[in-house]
């Protein structure tokens, strides 16, 4: 089925004058919407806990700021980035109640919305837009006149106009100028999932952690062995997002090349092949979203013990001494943790 991708002029930003947009959370997708529609024109305010750390950023930022349930009161659209396994219990008490007939529920994943943990009350229109980027991604490339592509999905269309909306929504926050995809609720949860899990983040720090024990467990300096197995891996990805997979190869020498093409399928190999399968199975069951949802309700108790064993591993070590040796790398930071 061909994709149907849309730019900024497929989209009319003049679809949210006169309206409010609340942004409910102020963390990495939260504070680059609310930003990005601010700079476009756009009326924004944001809905946060009163104690909330995110209240200076917010109002540093000249953002104004809400209670949730405040902020859901004033909106025409209420945009949901909170993290998934909080966006329920948020929703359920603050954001629902104050949603009228008419009004626009957005969501930045559709995780909650696709496994039923949020159903939004007929009358009310749901939308999705989802940078493929992270949040200070999508700020960072919006400051630079560029943009990150982003997918567009509509769940419930009372009004007519839903996706109008969320394209506009979509090019206030710079989606417009890289491409804003449409595609359905499902798959863009289904496959972010499973890409966050066998590739992107799981996938890619289990392999470098492996390159990194190996070899230093086979007696290289960990310096040696975090540089060619973990700080690398930027100057690799840049030149497969750049253009490809063969414009890599074609940069790289010729014995790199040939160890990709020949050594390669020998690490990833058809039994990693099927355990991603695995993996996929589970998520288009529901069965992580259940595991992850109990993991919360019990307090987090290996979530945070997961967490805490991966900051503890000696590469993280090792990387901050090689870090603090290249100063340049602190420059133009897209996460500063006192900031967004």
């Amino acid at each position: 089925m061909a994709l149907n991708i849309y730019y900024d002029k497929d989209a009319d930003l003049g679809r949210l004058d006169g309206k409010t947009v609340a942004v409910i959370g102020y963390g990495s997708q939260g504070h680059a919407h609310a930003q990005n529609l601010q700079a476009s024109g756009v009326n924004v305010v944001v809905g946060l806990r009163k104690d909330s750390p995110s209240c200076a950023k917010a109002e540093s930022a000249g953002l104004r700021v809400v209670s949730p349930a405040e902020a859901a009161r004033e909106a025409d659209i209420a945009m949901l980035t909170l993290p998934d396994e909080t966006a329920t219990q948020v929703y359920e008490e603050h954001i629902g109640p104050n949603l009228l007939p008419g009004n626009y529920l957005a969501v930045a994943h559709g995780f909650n919305i696709h496994f039923g943990s949020i159903q939004p009350a007929e009358g009310v229109n749901v939308f999705m837009v989802a940078p493929k980027g992270p949040g200070h991604t999508v700020r960072a490339h919006y400051e630079q006149g560029r943009g990150v592509p982003s997918l567009v999905a509509v769940a419930a269309d009372p009004s007519g106009d839903t996706l109008q909306v969320a394209l506009a929504y979509a090019k206030g926050i710079g989606a417009g100028s890289a491409g804003i995809i449409e595609t359905s609720f499902r798959e863009e949860t289904e496959t972010d999932l499973f890409g966050e899990q066998t590739v992107l983040c799981g996938g890619l720090t289990a392999l470098m952690a492996a390159g990194y024990e190996t070899l230093v467990e086979a007696g290289y300096a960990p310096e040696m062995a975090y540089f060619e197995t973990i700080h690398e891996v930027k100057l690799i990805v840049d030149l497969i997002y750049e253009d490809g997979i063969a414009n890599m190869r074609y940069s790289v020498s010729n014995t790199a090349e040939y160890g990709d093409l020949t050594r390669g399928p020998r690490v990833i190999d058809a039994g990693v092949k099927e355990r991603m399968k695995e993996i996929l199975g589970e998520i288009q069951s529901g069965a992580f979203a259940k595991e992850f949802i109990l993991e919360n309700r019990s307090g987090n108790v290996q979530f945070r013990a997961l967490r805490k064993r991966g900051e503890a591993h000696p590469m993280e070590k090792v990387g901050a001494k090689l870090r603090n040796l290249m100063p340049w790398l602190k420059e133009q930071r897209l996460v500063d943790r006192s900031k967004n």
